[in-house]
C-alpha cells in the first residue's frame, strides 16, 4: 500500500501550514500511521525562515514540538509528488490551480474541507497576537483530525 502524502500551504510558511505539518505528523505518529507531510508557502517572502515563535510557543504550551522546518515556496514538482495539495485559505487554492500541472488540480482541497462543522478560510494569525495563535491551533487541531480520519480510512 502507498504511503498518503499531503503538502500544507499558507501564505509565508511560518504560521498555518508549518502547524498544520507538524500536528498531523504528530497525530499520525501517535496512532502508528504513516504518512508523508510537508508544508510550503505561495509567497517567497517568508522563504529561509523558521516558524512563527507564536505558533512554535503554542504547540510547546501543549507538549508538542514543532518539528525543524524552513519556509519554502511551493514548487511545481510538488503537485506530482503529493496525493492532497491543502491550502489554508481559498486565495491559496485559487493560486495553486493557477500552477497546478495539467491534471493534478484534482489534489488541491481547502482545509477546512476536513474540519467538520468549520468552512470557509483558516484565518492568517501572523497580524494578530497570541489569542489569534491559540484560535488558530484549535481550528488547525480540529482540520488535522478530520484529514487523519479520512487518511486512514481510505487506506483500510
Amino acid at each position: 500500500m502507498k504511503t498518503p502524502s499531503v503538502l500544507f500551504i499558507c501564505t509565508g510558511n511560518i504560521c498555518r501550514s508549518p502547524t498544520a505539518h507538524t500536528l498531523l505528523m504528530y497525530k499520525a505518529r501517535a496512532t502508528g500511521f504513516t504518512v508523508e507531510v510537508d508544508s510550503a508557502a505561495i509567497s517567497d517572502e517568508e522563504r529561509g525562515n523558521p516558524p512563527d515563535r507564536r505558533s512554535v510557543a503554542e504547540a510547546k504550551r501543549r507538549g508538542i514540538e514543532m518539528h525543524a522546518h524552513v519556509a519554502r515556496q511551493v514548487k511545481r514538482s510538488d503537485f506530482n509528488r503529493f496525493d492532497l495539495i491543502i491550502g489554508m485559505a481559498a486565495q491559496h487554492c485559487a493560486a495553486l490551480r493557477r500552477l497546478a500541472p495539467a491534471g493534478t488540480e484534482d489534489k488541491i482541497h481547502l482545509f477546512t474541507e476536513y474540519a467538520e462543522d468549520i468552512d470557509g478560510d483558516v484565518p492568517d494569525p501572523w497580524y494578530g497576537g497570541q489569542k489569534d495563535f491559540i484560535e488558530v491551533f484549535d481550528l488547525i487541531d480540529h482540520g488535522v483530525d478530520g484529514l487523519l480520519a479520512k487518511l486512514q480510512a481510505e487506506a483500510r
